[in-house]
């Protein structure tokens, strides 16, 4: 049978809590044009003479504050993903692989060591739930840039999302459904994705509606649950899709809606944005505006029911 491999992706991370390997990261993910697509004589002295040397400072102490004895949190989480779907793949024709659009263990390198093993198909799954160009196609960049090398190309399936997979819904549901047994009913439910500029989803990017199509599918699990649909992570000056996170949040504390539930449904993989910004500074603005229980739920990580989700879709592409 002809070697089949799938390449799972995620964003990446910094190897250590440290101002030197987050400027290091910093610098490979805000130098990628789909990431920040401004004229490059206009964005990289911005860069490298302000955001280079002030910010990996303070995101290295943000990274210490939610780093694990093992690791970056993220780099773990998507570890244990990889370890599990391949044990759902345990053929002598196929491998299971894993890579960081950005960091280590880079996309390259992992293509290059399927390249030797003799790959013929290559299955590649972004860990977005959403499609964005901003993520999911930079992945492909990435891939193709590589690939494009090769005397002998492979065949190349390329996963663009899963916005509304039943068993990624039921992930999510599920967690919520646990929370309020446990917690008693929220006055809402706070849907926080990951932002981008208004000017991308105005261009064509159609992130804005993957991530209505999530929040319509646990909508309909929950009809007489108020859901609210937000967006996090906001980085420079021009205006971002809203409503923000953290304005929400505030706002709902203002309008006494003391009770919340707050997930991630962007995010496969707890990681700084969940851990920190949502776990805990978000939390903080909720609280202080006069919230009184605000609950996060975990990324999906290596929960056997998003592994059962991700090796459905992947077998949908398996000859």
């Amino acid at each position: 049978m002809e070697k089949t491999a799938i390449l799972l992706v995620n964003l990446g991370t910094p190897d250590e809590p440290t101002p030197a390997s987050v400027r290091t990261y910093l610098n490979e993910f805000l130098s990628d044009r789909r990431v920040i697509d401004l004229p490059r004589i206009q964005w990289l002295p911005v860069l490298h003479g302000i955001i280079l040397r002030v910010r990996p400072k303070k995101s290295a102490e943000l990274y210490k504050s939610i780093w694990a004895e093992q690791g970056s949190p993220l780099l773990l989480n998507s570890q244990k993903q990889h370890a599990a779907l391949q044990q759902r793949f345990r053929f002598e024709h196929m491998k299971v692989a894993l890579a960081m659009n950005y960091g280590n263990p880079s996309v390259s390198k992992e293509l290059d060591k399927l390249h030797k093993w003799g790959v013929r198909k290559l299955i590649v799954l972004p860990l977005f739930p959403q499609y964005s160009s901003s993520t999911t196609a930079s992945v492909w960049d990435n891939v193709v840039i590589t690939i494009s090398k090769w005397r002998d190309v492979p065949e190349l399936v390329f996963i663009r999302d899963f916005p509304d997979h039943p068993l990624f819904i039921d992930l999510l549901t599920n967690r919520i459904k646990e929370c309020i047994t446990k917690n008693g009913d929220p006055d809402c439910v706070v849907l926080s994705y990951h932002g981008i500029p208004v000017r991308y989803a105005d261009t064509g990017d159609d992130y804005p509606k993957r991530c209505q199509k999530t929040t319509a599918a646990i909508q309909k699990q929950f009809p007489n649950v108020s859901i609210i649909e937000c967006y996090q992570s906001k980085f420079g000056k021009e205006p971002w899709i809203e409503p923000s996170t953290s304005e929400t949040l505030q706002a709902l504390a203002q309008q006494g809606k003391k009770h919340v539930i707050i997930l991630a449904p962007s995010f496969t993989a707890d990681c700084l944005e969940t851990l920190e910004e949502l776990e805990e500074e978000n939390k903080n603005i909720f609280m202080e505006a006069g919230g009184e229980s605000y609950h996060y739920l975990p990324a999906a990580n290596d929960d056997p029911l998003f592994i059962d989700a991700l090796e459905d879709i992947i077998c949908k592409y398996i000859n």
